[in-house]
């Protein structure tokens, strides 16, 4: 069996797929996204693909995998032609694969969940404290000559301790953002989503609430909900416009979650105070964004998971994901389609 691989991964996860014996690897071997035209011929023929979270694993993708010669062969449908048993993707996001037909062709999914979530809260919390105490300012104003002497109120932020926070998508990842946060002396946690989840709020006494009134009512909104029909575009000037002046957004979920204009109007007007996002539409954000030039909005480039432990795990775990399939077994973390 074969199976291409989209990017170079950690070497945990390609030891992994080495020392398994069970299939050969075609790698794309560079930190750059494969090429759309070298992806095509990559996965032609192949039995399993293990991508990353910019590889569009569309129609185009999945019709390029059908082994032409055993279409002709059989004189099967292009469908019925693809040897492609699985899809094993470096994410716990899924939105960049097309899983309705996926789903038609019988191929099956592996995602790396759990594993990211520490480091995703851990980066969300630090977003969240160096947008509200404006860090990468303050530390802009020491290099540039901006810093003269102690003035009473400047470089103020806002503090955590006595706010409310409200949490968009209270799920394993909203729920370790809350646990991180609550010794800072957060008074009130509201949440919102499709549904409530009793189960989850308990520990943090959570309230769940209308999205309307999770954001008039926050100090701090963070997103951390899955990108879905439902969600795109949620987060937009309706939203902006029930915030406080004084209230902080962070966004480290989905770029397409927060309709980019009507924040950047939001910022610029003074309806908020700042922002902070780890992912943005697109991505890479292009250097000259109107949001990159605002001094009170603080952006990183989706390094959500970025600690060489959790991206080593993640590696070990789609690789682990790939051979499971690829051998018809239960896999350690699939996707139910």
């Amino acid at each position: 069996m074969q199976a291409f691989v989209t990017r170079r991964i950690p070497r945990e996860g390609l030891a992994a797929l080495s020392q398994a014996g069970v299939c050969s690897i075609q790698q794309w071997d560079s930190d750059e996204p494969v090429p759309r035209s070298e992806l095509l011929a990559g996965v032609a023929g192949k039995h399993g693909l293990l991508c990353v979270l910019s590889d569009q694993i569309d129609k185009e993708v999945l019709d390029a995998a059908v082994d032409v010669t055993r279409c002709l062969v059989k004189k099967s449908s292009p469908t019925e032609g693809s040897n492609l048993k699985i899809i094993s993707t470096l994410s716990v996001g899924v939105d960049h694969l097309a899983l309705e037909e996926i789903k038609k062709r019988g191929i099956r999914v592996g995602y790396t969940p759990d594993i990211l979530t520490d480091a995703t809260a851990e980066l969300s919390v630090a977003l969240l404290l160096a947008t509200c105490r404006r860090l990468p300012e303050s530390v802009e104003e020491v290099k540039n000559g901006g810093w003269t002497t102690w003035k009473p109120l400047w470089m103020c932020g806002y503090s955590l301790s006595g706010s409310t926070v409200g949490i968009i998508g209270l799920g394993r990842i909203g729920q370790a953002v809350a646990r991180r946060l609550k010794p800072f002396g957060v008074k009130t946690f509201l949440y919102t989503g499709s549904r409530p989840k009793p189960e989850n709020a308990v520990e943090f006494q959570a309230e769940f609430v209308p999205l309307a009134k999770l954001a008039e009512e926050s100090d701090f909104v963070v997103v951390t909900c899955s990108l879905t029909p439902d969600t795109k575009g949620m987060c937009n000037k309706d939203f902006f416009s029930r915030m406080k002046k004084t209230s902080v957004f962070i966004n480290t979920s989905r770029g397409a979650v927060v309709n980019q204009e009507d924040l950047y109007q939001a910022l610029v007007s003074g309806q908020i105070a700042a922002a902070g996002l780890d992912v943005t539409t697109p991505e890479p954000l292009p250097t000259d964004h109107p949001l990159l030039s605002l001094k009170n909005c603080v952006i990183l480039p989706h390094i959500g998971s970025a600690t060489y432990a959790t991206r080593n795990a993640m590696s070990v775990l789609a690789a682990n994901n790939l051979l499971a399939g690829l051998k018809e077994e239960s896999m350690p973390c699939e996707l139910q389609l």
